[in-house]
């Protein structure tokens, strides 16, 4: 590691040791220095990589550098990757670096980052802290700095870096520390045993294996093992093609126990061992510690799965209404907006007068009555639209539960509404008649009008419009009377008595395979994570819990709303959005036309799928439990080009090269890749010369065939300076739409 000392470039001091001291992000906000690691050497968790981290410099010295253009000579030489600590301020920012190389050329890689902190969704750095401070007091939301990994063209010699200019950004991009990784040939970068492992108690060990050249690994690839005192691989890993600048991960399976040297052995067309000293294998035990529930991550199914349906059913799509153009709200969110008019921007409230009169809220339970509901017709909706998955909403922030909660309260659907167990019944379709489909669980932490909740009540921001979840019994904004909490049963403790017996619930008595929480602020997480995840594994099942659920420790992946990520995410995220592009919950006033359809539901799926994420889509059914009509279609038109391209998007990872080529000037294309195969993927139709001007895996004798639509049709091709050009027969090409699916298939 060539590690960059940033010193001579500090503008700005984020780290305090009292709040106030530093000035992170210009309002007086800072990281709290003393949970910080200590300057000098650190090194990263997830790709061993070292850095020369500042650490406190001192009550006025500076301790990062704003990215405002700066230009960062290195060490003249060849460099695998680029790897930094960085953060931002409010929201998820980016912005082009230059990469420039001696010979005169340069390219542009994106810099995307998470903010040092976020509320309710935890976003997990690398560097996670337990607060941070603002101007005055300290505010215990995690703070976190977090780790880009970039990849170089180690065939050139790198000069130099200039940081794309954020200055004039509401939120900048702030950096930490910059290293470089140096290498010559193939190397074992790291060696991770990771806590993921099967019903036999064979560990999962993830390996990073880097390629700096000049040879390729091809032709019968290699057979990955690794020996060390009382360790034996019983699952070996494989690499079938690595070209030169490229980076590969993969999965070895072990049994035994020790902190060892351990050995990795390459055997087939290439034969080399490498020594990784310290290697610590073995399973563990979850206990409610946050460093032993930080160890739990995504498993490979929910890595692999990619597409999942999202579901908002409740007594909210009674009324169901989040307006139209230009004001619009979830209209999950009905009640709460019509209890607080200083955020009712889409005016629930005269809608509601003007509709249903003062009606309180669970007035609408005898109208949510799924009189037309099949929970056959939904799971195979869900399979036939190409899903892998589904998750269900349990409980919104109405606390109106779709599940049995026994005793910690009667407001739910066995007893109000359809009188029915829907989430039984959803899932007893699912193992029934499409058993391949994982379930999980929506599940929010707070009720909003719960008066058990007041104690643990708060606003996001102290606006008077803010969100809130105020804990306390809503008043009817027409009579002033206040509103029934139906169902409600005499509890002492939001937590203890209602929050963590329904997590229980839906983990055990359900088998929920994912925990997908809401807004979580105060919990129960620690305690329920740790019993959860061990109950699980000695079942040989593999869990998931998201980024909601209040603790950073056990969140296993993020979930952007409504959004995507520019470019890839080394740690895992879904993105969730409804086909209603204002809303998750049943909205009439939106129009059919503006339902997501079928192609930019694949162009979606794809994008998201390049780079290291999932998508979780949203539909809203009705009161009587019909989905409207043209969601349906267009899921259904969506899964008629998801099966036929499946082998594209299931069950493969992202490209890390990618990084550098899904630009605008390379054309409209992502790729993914197996380990037996890579897949260009054109959200443009090609033309009858499709070039991709990339630095493709791909040698004289592999075959470029067409899937989906193309029914694997063999294509010619050529190799260019940048890349290759492929020859795409007119007919072959308007036989498809949506995205255009190659396949390079690598020869023996």
């Amino acid at each position: 590691m060539v590690q960059v000392p940033l010193n001579s470039y500090f503008n700005n001091k984020g780290f305090g040791l009292v709040p106030g001291e530093a000035n992170f992000d210009q309002l007086n906000n800072s990281y709290p220095a003393l949970n910080l690691p200590p300057g000098g050497i650190y090194i990263s968790t997830k790709t061993n990589v070292s850095y020369l981290f500042p650490g406190y410099q001192g009550q006025n010295a500076s301790d990062n550098v704003v990215m405002a253009g700066q230009k960062i000579d290195v060490p003249s030489s060849s460099y695998f990757s680029l790897q930094m600590l960085i953060s931002t301020e409010s929201a998820g920012t980016a912005g082009n670096m230059t990469l420039e190389y001696t010979d005169g050329t340069s390219t542009l890689a994106e810099v995307r980052t998470n903010p040092y902190s976020s509320f309710l969704s935890i976003l997990k750095g690398e560097v996670v802290m337990p607060s941070y401070f603002t101007s005055n007091a300290t505010n215990f939301n995690t703070s976190h700095i977090f780790e880009y990994v970039g990849p170089l063209t180690p065939s050139k010699t790198l000069s130099s870096i200039t940081l794309p200019d954020t200055s004039n950004e509401s939120s900048r991009i702030h950096l930490f520390s910059m290293s470089l990784v140096k290498q010559s040939g193939v190397q074992v970068q790291f060696v991770r045993p990771t806590q993921k492992h099967d019903i036999n108690q064979v560990q999962t060990v993830e390996l990073v294996i880097d390629n700096s050249g000049p040879e390729w690994i091809a032709g019968s690839g290699v057979e990955v093992f690794l020996t060390a005192p009382g360790i034996q691989t019983v699952q070996p890993g494989y690499i079938k093609r690595l070209r030169p600048g490229d980076q590969k991960k993969i999965n070895v399976g072990v049994i035994g126990r020790g902190n060892v040297t351990a050995q990795v052995h390459f055997q087939g067309s290439m034969n080399t061992t490498f020594s990784v000293d310290g290697v610590a294998f073995g399973l563990e035990e979850y206990t409610s510690e946050l460093g032993s529930l930080s160890t739990h991550e995504s498993p490979e199914w929910f890595d692999q799965a990619k597409f999942g349906i999202f579901i908002h059913w409740g007594p909210y799509c009674v009324p169901g209404w989040g307006n139209s153009t230009p004001w619009e709200i979830y209209a999950e969110w009905y009640w709460w907006y019509n209890n607080h008019r200083n955020a009712d921007k889409a005016d629930v409230y005269d809608h509601q007068l003007n509709t249903f009169g003062g009606a309180n809220y669970d007035d609408f339970f005898s109208n949510f009555t799924a009189n037309n509901w099949e929970a056959k017709d939904w799971v195979d909706l869900i399979a036939d639209a190409g899903a892998q998955y589904f998750v269900i909403t349990t409980k919104h922030h109405d606390g109106f539960a779709m599940f049995d909660t026994e005793e910690t309260t009667h407001r739910n659907s066995l007893h109000y509404g359809p009188m029915r167990d829907v989430v039984g019944e959803l899932f007893d379709a699912a193992k029934e008649y499409q058993p391949k489909l994982r379930r999980g669980t929506y599940f929010s932490f707070p009720e909003w009008f719960n008066p058990l909740f007041g104690p643990y009540g708060f606003s996001q921001t102290s606006d008077p419009a803010s969100t809130s979840w105020p804990g306390i019994i809503a008043t009817n904004p027409y009579t002033g009377l206040i509103e029934p909490y139906t169902g409600a049963v005499n509890k002492s403790d939001f937590i203890v008595d209602l929050m963590v017996p329904q997590m229980e619930i839906l983990a055990y008595k359900y088998e929920t395979d994912i925990m997908w929480c809401d807004c979580g602020a105060a919990n129960g997480t620690a305690d329920f994570a740790a019993k959860w995840f061990n109950e699980a594994a000695s079942q040989g099942r593999q869990v998931t819990m998201n980024n909601r659920c209040g603790i950073v420790a056990g969140a296993d992946f993020d979930t952007p709303e409504y959004t995507t990520f520019s470019s890839i995410s080394e740690r895992k995220w879904e993105s969730n959005q409804g086909m209603d592009p204002y809303s998750y919950g049943y909205n009439q006033a939106t129009p059919a036309d503006l339902y997501m359809n079928a192609s930019t539901l694949i162009n979606s799926l794809v994008d998201m799928v390049s780079k290291n994420g999932n998508f979780l889509l949203d539909v809203g059914p009705k009161a009587d439990g019909t989905i409207d009509a043209t969601e349906i279609a267009h899921l259904l038109e969506a899964g008629t080009w998801i099966k036929p391209n499946a082998e594209a998007i299931f069950n493969t990872t992202y490209w890390q090269v990618g990084l550098l080529f899904i630009t605008p000037e390379v054309g409209d294309v992502r790729f993914t890749q197996t380990d037996d195969a890579f897949y260009i993927l054109s959200l443009s139709k090609p033309s009858e010369t499709f070039v991709v001007s990339a630095p493709l895996p791909i040698l004289e004798g592999d075959l470029i065939t067409m899937v989906g639509a193309g029914n694997n049709t063999q294509m010619s091709w050529v190799a260019e300076e940048d890349g290759i050009s492929i020859t795409v027969p007119s007919a072959l090409s308007d036989a498809s739409k949506y995205c255009w699916v190659f396949k390079i298939a690598y020869s023996p």
